[in-house]
C-alpha cells in the first residue's frame, strides 16, 4: 500500500495555476443544491462499490456477465438509497460547502 505524500503548506510558486473551485450558478436555490449535493454523494458511492468489485473479489461465485449487470444495477440503487438518506454524510456536507459560495447559509 503507497502511501501519498502529505499535503504541502507552502504557497503555490508564482505563475501556478489556481486551484479549481466549484461554481455556484446566480440563483441557485437551497432546494437545487440539497439535490446536486445527494446526487453528486450517489456518484462517489456508486464509484467506491465499483472499485471494491473490480478487486475481483467473488468473481469466482458470479463468472456471468448477467450477474455483472445485476451487480451494477444493485451497486447503483444502494447508492441512490445511501444519498438520500445521508447515510455517509456526504451529500450534507457538500451542500453546505456550496451554500457557502452561494451566500445562501451555511447551517443545514
Amino acid at each position: 500500500m503507497t502511501v501519498p505524500p502529505p499535503l504541502s503548506t507552502q504557497p503555490a510558486p508564482a505563475g501556478a495555476p489556481a486551484p479549481a473551485t466549484p461554481a455556484v450558478p446566480q440563483g441557485a436555490s437551497r432546494a437545487q443544491l440539497h439535490q446536486v449535493a445527494t446526487q453528486f454523494e450517489a456518484l462517489l458511492v456508486r464509484q467506491m462499490l465499483a472499485a471494491a468489485r473490480s478487486d475481483g473479489i467473488g468473481d469466482a461465485l458470479s463468472g456471468s456477465g448477467a450477474m455483472d449487470n445485476f451487480r451494477s444495477m444493485q451497486d447503483e440503487r444502494f447508492a441512490e438509497i445511501a444519498a438520500q438518506r445521508g447515510s455517509f454524510g456526504l451529500g450534507r456536507m457538500i451542500e453546505q460547502q456550496l451554500a457557502r459560495r452561494a451566500d445562501l447559509g451555511g447551517g443545514g
